[in-house]
């Protein structure tokens, strides 16, 4: 019996190298895929994301605009700030005060010095209870309570202010600052001839005791201003007699700095100089 011949078997599937492209083109399909997911943000999750950090200062979104962070304070303005709440804090627990303890801001700021000195002329000649010393920002501010310097309505000089007036002047003759002279009123309507507001009180005041100190004791006259600000910078409510007593007052201001002091420009000259050469 013959034997059938053998067919040959048939090689199934695709070549070997079909098998490898197939994974590469899976896997690059797969990257992309990734690629693609990682592009869409699950706004759900973010939103719970966001959500987390809400009250904790540090993040937080809405609707109203940001407002623009406040300026960055330099060193300077710090070491003052600090100085000055020092200053104050030790002046009003009466301590002593160590000029060893600010002798660095002495050397930035002379005025700290100034108001040393200030505070032990005010003690030696006892007008504590008259006369209020701070240091301030703009400089000294020597406080001069109302009932001292003038009578109700009136702006002349009473006997016992001239006294105050005539022991301050050698101090203020000896600070090479400018010096100005604030009046403050209470809040109480005036109407006269004389003062038809309390803008022209509290001017009347502060210039009373200018003319005085020109005047009456041959101060420099260059060296003061004078300013009126009526009843519009109380210290207290203007609601008891007592409390429009402390409001009406007079404010000698030794100048850290002269506020009218004329801006030179780039040439070398003032406003005022390029105004009359043209």
């Amino acid at each position: 019996m013959s034997r059938m011949p053998k067919r040959k078997r048939q090689e199934e599937g695709a070549p070997s190298w079909m098998v490898t492209y197939s994974d590469l083109v899976t896997l690059v399909l797969v990257f992309f895929v990734l690629l693609y997911s990682f592009s869409i943000i699950d706004v759900i999750k973010f939103e719970q994301f966001v959500a987390s950090f809400q009250g904790s200062g540090i993040l937080h979104l809405g609707s109203e605009p940001l407002e623009a962070p406040p300026e960055p304070e330099t060193d300077d303005s710090i070491l003052q700030d600090k100085t000055i709440q020092d200053i104050n804090e030790k002046d009003n627990e009466n301590e002593n005060l160590d000029l060893g303890e600010f002798q660095d801001v002495i050397e930035e700021n002379p005025l700290v010095e100034v108001y040393y000195i200030v505070v032990n002329y005010i003690d030696e000649h006892e007008l504590q209870e008259i006369v209020e010393v701070r240091f301030e920002k703009r400089g000294i501010a020597l406080e001069i309570k109302d009932r001292i310097l003038f009578d109700s309505g009136r702006a002349d000089l009473k006997s016992n202010a001239k006294e105050v007036l005539t022991t301050l002047a050698p101090l203020l003759k000896e600070l090479p600052y400018m010096t100005s002279v604030e009046g403050h009123t209470d809040d109480r309507p005036i109407n006269t001839q004389k003062f038809p507001s309390n803008w022209e009180l509290s001017v009347a005041r502060a210039l009373s005791v200018v003319r005085y100190f020109v005047d009456g004791l041959e101060m420099e006259p260059e060296r003061f201003a004078v300013v009126g600000l009526g009843e519009f910078h109380p210290i207290v409510a203007n609601d008891s007699p007592e409390n429009m007593l402390l409001n009406r007052r007079v404010i000698i201001v030794i100048n850290a700095e002269d506020p009218f002091k004329s801006e030179v420009l780039e040439d070398g000259g003032t406003d005022t100089e390029s105004n009359s050469r043209d």
